[in-house]
């Protein structure tokens, strides 16, 4: 393998990137200056070998460039300074994803929260916090709700299948944007969460490919007019649909008389549907979620005037023929699609949520407290009150730039596995040395990265000339230095 670049102290090669993730990251080189280029290799590069937390100080030192060829602030005035544009980023992840992806791309849409501490953040405020929040089903507590103080980040994602198991996939994230709760946020710059995931879906739709199609997903807050009533062509959407919806029959055909109707008569609600006595129901088997599950369905189409205007949907009811789960209905602006086809793209939606905690737990994606400010030496500190309390502006660029930077480096990860990776040896590593994992058959996130990493140290080790004469013992103890670190 190919060397990238080679800084020496005292004879020794520091920081090395291999030729496979320097071409990958070559593929970035139009979205930055040269030097600012040079930063961003040096970040990514330390964000996918940091092992513990992941703050920029502790990312330099990873990558090997801490006091070496450029001071520590060069990469923190990357962050805070840089011209550089986010979504640049995430259109080159996109290109590099579409050589796997199928001509109806399915995308996901969420959002999720990035906890912090301290009250000096730009954009930080108080958000609800699904982890800990509960719903009332099966719990003797009934419905609580918590919150939790940082920054709230609405994702857009492509789900990626897996080459050896197609069924099964990720999703990895490639738009992002820093929503900002309307009590701390000025009235003209106040943009709701829905607002922000419609503006991504149109980037998105701007850079498909010739025959190419979206089909986006997103739960019960991302079903909604705002979203579904704008969507853009060549674009379908899933998602679930309340049991009270006011559904309507397509309108009766023009007679020339007065104004055009826009929707028929009243239909029954899928909560009047589920109740009937009379109602059909249709067994239908499929695979959720990696299981093969047995459902009840009934399937309709019709207008949701309320949330599609007068777009058709196909409105899917589910009923648990076992009565442990709750009945629910899903909707689909695509009239002609399939119940199973319906019910598995929404599945695949929880694999946004498995991507945002492989972020969070190896790339560390709340660790960063870059983008807060501190007062001046010497200047009194003012009487603490509780909420936030940012200066400004101040730190907003940093904020804007290191969640997306953090993101982008989970997808050069699935990348690089999806060009180099080797899954069956992999996987059998893996249960050498944890014989407990006798059901694993596909390598995990982790995974992935710890074979990058491997990959990394190697060529770091084989290009020090002190190291050559042991680099055979050398290279037998990286993995083991990695599930140590």
């Amino acid at each position: 393998m190919g060397l990238d670049t080679t800084t020496r102290t005292g004879g020794k090669p520091v920081h090395i990137i291999p030729s496979a993730l320097a071409a990958l990251l070559a593929s970035f080189r139009e979205c930055f200056s040269g030097p600012s280029f040079d930063n961003f290799k040096t970040l990514v590069t330390g964000w996918i070998l940091c092992a513990g937390r992941h703050t920029i100080s502790r990312v330099l030192q990873a990558a090997g460039e801490a006091g070496l060829k450029k001071h520590h602030s060069t990469y923190y005035r990357f962050l805070s300074r840089g011209k550089w544009a986010a979504d640049e980023l995430g259109g080159v992840l996109f290109r590099l994803l579409v050589r796997w992806l199928p001509q109806e791309i399915e995308v996901q849409v969420d959002d999720t929260l990035c906890e912090k501490s301290g009250p000096h953040f730009f954009g930080a405020g108080m958000h609800h916090d699904s982890r800990r929040s509960t719903y009332g089903r099966g719990t003797r507590a009934g419905r609580r709700v918590c919150l939790a103080f940082g920054h709230n980040w609405v994702v857009l994602s492509v789900w990626l299948p897996r080459p050896w198991s197609p069924k099964r996939g990720w999703a990895v994230p490639v738009l992002f944007r820093l929503y900002r709760s309307k009590k701390r946020c000025p009235k003209t710059q106040y943009r709701k969460r829905t607002e922000l995931a419609a503006e991504l879906v149109h980037r998105m739709a701007s850079w498909l490919p010739a025959g190419c199609r979206l089909h986006l997903t997103g739960d019960r807050e991302y079903a909604c007019k705002t979203l579904v009533r704008d969507l853009p062509e060549k674009t379908v959407f899933t998602g679930p649909m309340a049991m009270d919806a006011a559904l309507y029959a397509p309108p009766e055909a023009y007679r020339g008389r007065g104004r055009r109707r826009v929707k028929g008569e009243r239909l029954p609600s899928p909560q009047a549907r589920a109740a009937d006595p009379k109602a059909r129901w249709q067994p239908v088997v499929l695979t959720l979620y990696g299981k093969e599950v047995s459902l009840l369905v009934q399937t309709w189409t019709c207008l949701w005037y309320t949330v599609a205007g007068t777009r058709l949907v196909r409105v899917v009811l589910t009923r648990d023929p076992k009565g442990k789960a709750r009945t629910q209905a899903f909707f689909c602006t695509g009239p002609r699609r399939s119940v199973v086809r319906i019910l598995t793209s929404y599945a695949k939606r929880w694999s946004l949520e498995v991507a945002f905690f492989n972020a969070k737990q190896a790339m560390g994606l709340e660790d960063p407290q870059n983008g807060w400010w501190r007062r001046l030496a010497g200047s009194r500190s003012k009487k603490k009150r509780p909420g936030p309390q940012p200066k400004g502006r101040r730190g907003e660029q940093a904020v804007r730039h290191t969640v997306p930077l953090a993101f982008v480096a989970h997808g050069i990860v699935l990348v690089w596995y999806l060009r180099h990776g080797n899954p069956q040896q992999d996987v059998a590593r893996v249960r050498r040395q944890a014989p407990w994992y006798r059901q694993k058959k596909d390598p995990s996130y982790w995974d992935m990265l710890a074979a990058l990493r491997r990959n990394i140290l190697a060529e770091r080790v084989s290009a020090d000339p002190l190291t050559r004469r042991v680099r055979r013992k050398v290279l037998r103890l990286i993995p083991q230095s990695l599930l140590a670190a």
